[in-house]
């Protein structure tokens, strides 16, 4: 692809990027819905072991897994 190629492709898609962003429209998050019911917020604390510490040792356990079943295997 040449330059002037790549330079197309580039700004159509910021062009359709950009308008998309404009077009969506805001998504109202204040206006509570009938039977909204939310729960207490979450602390920083569980914030952060909900959504940074857990996937990280669930990626650890499911890699551990896969690499002692590997390893089982070879010895065979």
């Amino acid at each position: 692809m040449d330059k002037k190629n790549a330079l197309r492709a580039g700004a159509v898609t910021a062009g359709s990027t950009l308008m998309m962003l404009l077009m969506t429209s805001p998504a109202l998050a204040l206006t509570r819905d009938d039977g909204d019911d939310p729960g207490p917020g979450l602390s920083i604390g569980e914030t952060l072991g909900l959504y940074v510490v857990l996937p990280i040792v669930l990626f650890l356990a499911i890699a551990g897994l896969v690499m002692i079943g590997d390893k089982s295997r070879k010895q065979q």
